[in-house]
This record gives C-alpha cells, sequence and structure tokens, in this order.
C-alpha cells in the first residue's frame, strides 16, 4: 500500500452533515435529522415566518447561547416563551450565573444554604431575589405601562442594554433584532414575583394578556405562511398552536400552520396537549392538511445544540459553494 504523507487527519466534526445522514437512520434519530430539513426549508422560504414556543428550564440548562444564535441569524422571527426561561436568561444577562450541581443532593441542606436546584443546575436564591427587585426597580421607570407582555418584555430588554452594557441575553438580542417575546402567564414566573413587588411599592403597571393573544395572532394573519418549532410544549405551544383557530374567524376556513417541528419528551397517550401529535392538531385547524411537520421525542438540551449547529453548518457550507 502507498503511502501519502502530505494528506492532513480530517476530524468528524460536520454536524450539518451528520444529522442529514441521521434523517435516513431509524427511530428518533431520523427524527431529529428530519427535523432539521424541515426548518432549513422554512428558513430559506421567504414568505414563512418562524414562531418558537419555549418551554422547560433551557436557561439554566446551558441553551442560552443557542437560543441567542437562532435570532441572530434570523432562523426564528417570534419567540413565546415561558416567564421563567426569561426571567433566568435576564439573571444571566445581570451577572447571575446558573452552576453545575448533582441531581442526588439533600435538598434540606440546599435550602438552609440558600442554594436553588433545578434537577442538576444550581443557583443562589438570595440573587434571584435580587433581580427580583430589578426587575421591580425596573418598573418603576414605566409607571402607567399598559400593553402587551411583548412590548413590556422590549422596554425590559432596552432597558438592560443601556443599564447593563456588558450583558448578554436572549432578551437584549431580540430588542436588537426585532423580534417579539411574548409570555403569555407572564405572572407565573419571577417575572411576576417582580411586579407584584412593584405594585405592593404603589408603582402598578398592566400587562394586558388579552392583546398578547391578539398581536401575536396578527402576525400570523399578515404572513403568507407560517413554520412553529416547539421546545418542550406547554402554554407557548397552545398559545401559538391557537393564532390560526383565532384567525380562522375572519376567514371562510381555518388554514393551519405549514410547518412544524417540535421536541419533546412528553407523549400523546396521556391526553396532554405537550405531547399532543401535529396529526391531532390538524383535527382542530391548528396545523394545515398538508403540513411538513416532524416530532422528535427526545430530550431538548441534546436536540437543541445539534439542530443550531447543523442549521448553521448547512449556511456555511451552502456560503462556501457560492463562493467557489
Amino acid at each position: 500500500m502507498m503511502l501519502d504523507p502530505t494528506t492532513p487527519v480530517k476530524p468528524v466534526s460536520d454536524v450539518a452533515a451528520l444529522l442529514d445522514a441521521m434523517s435516513r437512520t431509524g427511530f428518533q434519530g431520523r427524527k431529529l435529522g428530519e427535523s432539521v430539513t424541515v426548518w432549513r426549508t422554512m428558513i430559506e422560504d421567504p414568505q414563512v415566518s418562524i414562531l418558537l414556543g419555549l418551554s422547560g428550564a433551557m436557561i439554566p440548562a446551558g441553551m442560552q447561547e443557542c437560543l441567542i444564535e437562532l435570532v441572530n441569524r434570523r432562523y426564528v422571527d417570534a419567540i413565546v416563551s415561558t416567564g421563567a426561561n426569561i426571567f433566568h436568561d435576564i439573571c444571566e444577562h445581570c451577572g447571575v450565573r446558573h452552576y453545575i450541581g448533582y441531581h442526588h443532593a439533600d435538598d434540606t441542606q440546599l435550602f438552609e444554604q440558600g442554594i436553588d436546584r433545578i434537577y442538576d443546575v444550581f443557583a443562589y436564591e438570595e440573587q434571584f431575589r435580587e433581580v427580583d427587585n430589578i426587575i421591580a426597580q425596573f418598573s418603576r421607570t414605566c409607571q402607567g405601562f399598559e400593553g402587551s407582555s411583548a412590548s413590556f418584555i422590549k422596554k425590559l430588554g432596552q432597558w438592560l442594554i443601556e443599564t447593563y452594557p456588558q450583558g448578554r441575553s436572549l432578551t437584549a438580542t431580540c430588542v436588537m433584532h426585532n423580534v417579539p417575546i411574548f409570555i403569555p402567564a407572564l405572572c407565573d414566573s419571577s417575572i411576576g414575583i417582580g411586579l407584584v413587588i412593584a405594585r405592593r411599592q404603589g408603582n402598578s403597571i398592566i400587562v394586558d394578556q388579552i392583546r398578547d393573544a391578539d398581536e401575536i395572532t396578527a402576525l400570523v394573519e399578515k404572513t403568507r405562511k407560517t413554520g412553529v418549532v416547539y421546545i418542550g410544549g406547554g402554554v407557548p405551544k397552545n398559545f401559538i398552536q391557537q393564532t390560526q383557530v383565532i384567525a380562522s374567524i375572519h376567514k371562510s376556513h381555518c388554514s393551519g400552520h405549514d410547518y412544524a417541528i417540535q421536541y419533546t419528551t412528553d407523549t400523546p397517550h396521556f391526553g396532554g396537549l405537550s405531547g399532543c401529535t401535529f396529526e391531532e392538531a390538524i383535527s382542530w385547524g391548528k396545523e394545515s392538511c398538508t403540513c411538513s411537520k416532524v416530532q422528535c421525542f427526545c430530550d431538548a438540551t441534546i436536540a437543541l445544540p445539534l439542530v443550531t449547529s447543523a442549521l448553521i453548518g448547512s449556511e456555511a457550507v451552502r456560503a462556501a459553494k457560492k463562493s467557489e
């Protein structure tokens, strides 16, 4: 055998190629690969607006940079999130960190030490309370505010950029790229706690959750096609799903979302919305009958970094081919 010492070793590092190959395997590996194909199709279609539903403790679990990249590269056009994710995102912006812990800790001992546990992630309760008060402090600057959660979070993001210019967060990134963040259950989070503190101090603001539903539906109504991506399920999933139902009030029929992806560990046979299949959603008119849809039953902390890297990698490959 002839040796060729001029050919360097090439490490296997092309995540885009890996997931493309996985799309031709089986089980959830195939679904993960197929989800990249559907998401890439959405990105490449200028008529599609992409709505991201974000639930679960994604920010504490270290997914912040993935989410920031999705917004930076305009792989999503609007976000519907739990309040908790955005609260933890604000914490990171203000320098409050989440730490590697372990799930088999003594929780009584953690409580005595002022440590909060999110499975195997630790954080300091006192620091969270400081951020509650930061949110209350911000609220005093917009006394008399009345509007949607998206408008409120935009104002909060702008304030964070000005007050903590060295900080980095999904919230601030969305402000810079004009990507709205809706939080339809805002009071069910530490952001809500901060607003309660402000109210009891005489600095009341009104976040209009009905306006949330109206504003996000208007976004859906003015675009030709919509694609949805759900990280987990919960309130963000149904809040986005129902936009098609609301939009149908002013149409002769309900067209449904054109593309749909979900990464979840919930299953459909218990009847919960989080595990509900997109096939079931077709019966409600929430997904179109011709919807390109993929549900991957996988921990989102596995799926999201791989899918984000694959989307970025495939973009780089296309750019390289164009320059050849």
